[in-house]
């Protein structure tokens, strides 16, 4: 078996643990820590990014973290050039189709085309694997054909240079909704992809991941993390499947939803930063680990990511409501990770 593959949790616990105990001992070794992170570049390229917002149970909640976002921009002063939804999408019920109520109040104008003009980039997630009288998979699928929209999902996963002229970052969405990835689930109308479709969406990752590197930085998105301290717990069907892939081709960034917080996680020796961005607008759930154990941070809160990207350099900001920011960090090509503010 190839040594990557033979990568334990127990390991990654050691790795993470150790990295927590270094960080906080020596901050050069693994981290540099900065005392006051600048503000964004309005020159650089900017994503938002949101996951787990299309709750049908806590609409204001989801309203508070639109307008937060707008407040953030507005103090900035940038506009993002797109935004990117993390799956969780759709909770509950669509039974309109495409012509559905809820995409104009809970997508079109809860983030306005004068305030997020770019695309926004799609991915699944396991509250969008339910049918009812209509599949909402086929529907996200369905939409941006059907209307004129700046929702952009061309399959259940896809790749995008971004920008497109002169990219700074390939951009790589995955469904993670593989078998096994939900425990025992009683609902009928709750489903996830077959066996086979996850075999071909490994086969054209592999080869994505496979290509000559067209741009400085490499992020891959999807919905469920390999590794979180939220309540879902470290993935036990995604981390043997993905994890020796995000190694081997050295990516950049891992991004998801899933737990409804706001997270990021390292791993010594890992070329890999975990982000999860969950606070869209669902209700917020409990630690399975306390973030001041592994980390370096972890926030129970509503919120969104920005992303900045030059080709020196990608910032990611956790932004909860109000527009605060809670914590943030760089990193460039050589792999350097810095720690520009920390709750």
């Amino acid at each position: 078996m190839d040594e990557l593959n033979r990568i334990s949790r127990r390991r990654f616990l050691r790795q993470t643990f150790a990295y927590s105990a270094l960080a906080a001992m020596a901050p050069g070794s693994l981290l540099t820590t900065v005392a006051q992170a600048p503000p964004p570049d309005a020159n650089a390229t900017h994503l938002f990014m949101i996951g787990d917002w299309g709750t049908d149970r806590y609409v204001k909640q989801q309203v508070s973290v639109s307008q937060s976002m707008q407040m953030w921009m507005d103090r900035q002063h940038l506009t993002p050039n797109a935004m990117v939804l993390l799956g969780d999408n759709w909770y509950g019920k669509l039974h309109g189709g495409v012509d559905d109520r809820r995409w104009q109040d809970q997508f079109e104008t809860m983030y306005p085309a004068d305030k997020f003009p770019g695309p926004a980039f799609a991915v699944l997630g396991n509250h969008d694997y339910e049918k009812g009288k209509t599949d909402k998979v086929q529907l996200q699928l369905d939409y941006p054909k059907q209307k004129k929209t700046r929702w952009t999902m061309p399959n259940r996963w896809y790749t995008m240079m971004y920008p497109q002229q002169n990219p700074v970052a390939k951009l790589i969405f995955l469904d993670s909704n593989l078998p096994g990835t939900k425990p025992f689930d009683p609902w009928p109308w709750s489903y996830l992809m077959s066996h086979e479709e996850a075999d071909q969406q490994d086969q054209w990752f592999k080869a994505e991941l496979a290509k000559p590197r067209e741009a400085p930085f490499l992020i891959v998105i999807a919905h469920h993390p390999l590794f979180t301290n939220g309540v879902h717990r470290d993935n036990p069907v995604l981390i043997p499947r993905w994890d020796p892939l995000l190694r081997q081709a050295k990516v950049d960034f891992y991004i998801t939803g899933h737990d409804h917080d706001l997270q990021h996680l390292e791993f010594e020796n890992h070329p890999t930063s975990f982000v999860v961005s969950g606070g869209g607008g669902a209700e917020l759930v409990d630690w399975s680990v306390n973030p001041s154990k592994r980390g370096p941070f972890g926030g129970k809160v509503l919120g969104f990511s920005h992303l900045e990207l030059t080709k020196d350099a990608v910032t990611l900001r956790h932004i909860t409501l109000n527009a605060q920011e809670l914590h943030t960090f760089r990193k460039t090509p050589d792999g350097k990770m810095t720690i520009l503010k920390a709750s």
